[in-house]
């Protein structure tokens, strides 16, 4: 069911809205303040806002421009009503980032139209299609938002290990379940232990990257490592449970026993002294998850001291200094490339 914001400051005119919205399927919540709709906008991000800009008590014009300047919230669609048709009005609302103008008195038909629309739209455009999580630019511009303010940051990059060999045997249904329950996981457990503007992104693949704060880093590992241990088991068969790995074959078709998947979070944060751009903190993300790999509680968190001569053979500091320059924002180089190597083992 589609989550729908109504932002209306009458009372009356916003259970209108309720009623229509909710007689075709859509669950529909109602806030008659910008304040109010900012923070629940934030922290459980709906498909779609729709803003009356001439409610009493509302700034309409700038919970847009909030929204759009706001990782978290830059790819919800979002449609306003009002009374004023003037060219200007549009213009101006358009330019902060509406997605539709629709001008009053409207028909029912027209709104749900453009609900209908919009709703598609984000479906098959800026979201994962399999989690529905942003990623690609909305993922850089989350860390990029995060390290221009003063707040601390962390970036948490969660990845499965031999998440390949579960997909070769089980199949790619089988792996696209395990996917989505990592994806499910981290959302569940940044709304239920995170801040209110923490961000959720899908790499691609099986890769994952929380932003977050170091107070919170602790907390979120943890809860997603118990929680992925206990709901992972209802996807395998019960015989590999009990032996504790699955039976398959190696590159050379030779019989094999491969662990059961398992989950690492590597963990990067401004106090690395190095990390003074976006793209050396995808490289650094991706460095903490290989020692994540070969850490024994599955975590790793890369020390303030970590500095580009640790970097291992395949990512000298030399050539670190020769792909940046280049590279500019591109957060994710790193990060996908550091995960297409895992399938070119």
């Amino acid at each position: 069911m589609s989550s729908i914001l109504v932002v209306e400051g009458e009372g009356l005119i916003a259970e209108l809205l309720r009623g229509t919205l909710g007689r075709e399927g859509y669950q529909v919540v109602m806030s008659l303040n910008v304040e109010d709709a900012v923070r629940f906008i934030l922290r459980d991000i709906p498909e779609l806002v729709i803003i009356d800009l001439m409610a009493p008590g509302v700034d309409g014009y700038d919970l847009i421009r909030r929204l759009r300047d706001h990782p978290k919230s830059m790819h919800i669609p979002i449609i306003a009503l009002s009374a004023r048709s003037s060219m200007i009005d549009k213009v101006q609302a358009f330019e902060l980032g509406a997605d539709n103008y629709i001008t009053k008195p409207y028909s029912t038909e027209e709104l749900l139209a453009h609900v209908r629309r919009q709703l598609r739209r984000i479906q098959q455009t800026s979201l994962s299609p399999l989690t529905h999580l942003p990623g690609g630019l909305q993922l850089e511009h989350a860390i990029e938002y995060k390290m221009k303010s003063a707040t601390p940051w962390s970036v948490l990059y969660v990845d499965l290990d031999n998440f390949k060999a579960f997909n070769d045997v089980y199949g790619f249904l089988a792996g696209n379940s395990m996917i989505l329950l990592v994806g499910r996981i981290c959302q569940r457990v940044v709304y239920e232990y995170g801040n209110t503007d923490d961000f959720v992104g899908h790499v691609g693949g099986d890769d994952f990257v929380i932003v977050t704060t170091p107070d919170r880093e602790k907390v979120l590992c943890k809860e997603i490592l118990a929680r992925y241990k206990e709901e992972s088991i209802s996807l395998y068969l019960k015989e590999d449970v009990d032996r504790g790995s699955i039976s398959g074959v190696d590159r050379k078709g030779r019989p094999y026993q491969f662990p059961l998947v398992s989950l690492s979070i590597g963990i990067v944060s401004e106090r690395i002294r190095c990390a003074h751009s976006i793209a050396e903190v995808g490289l650094l993300a991706a460095e903490a998850k290989r020692y994540a790999k070969q850490s024994s509680n599955n975590i790793s968190h890369l020390s303030p001291q970590w500095s580009k001569k640790d970097y291992p053979h395949s990512f000298h500091a030399s050539s670190v200094n020769r792909y940046i320059p280049h590279l500019g924002h591109n957060l994710l180089y790193f990060i996908e490339e550091d995960a297409l190597a895992e399938y070119k083992l």
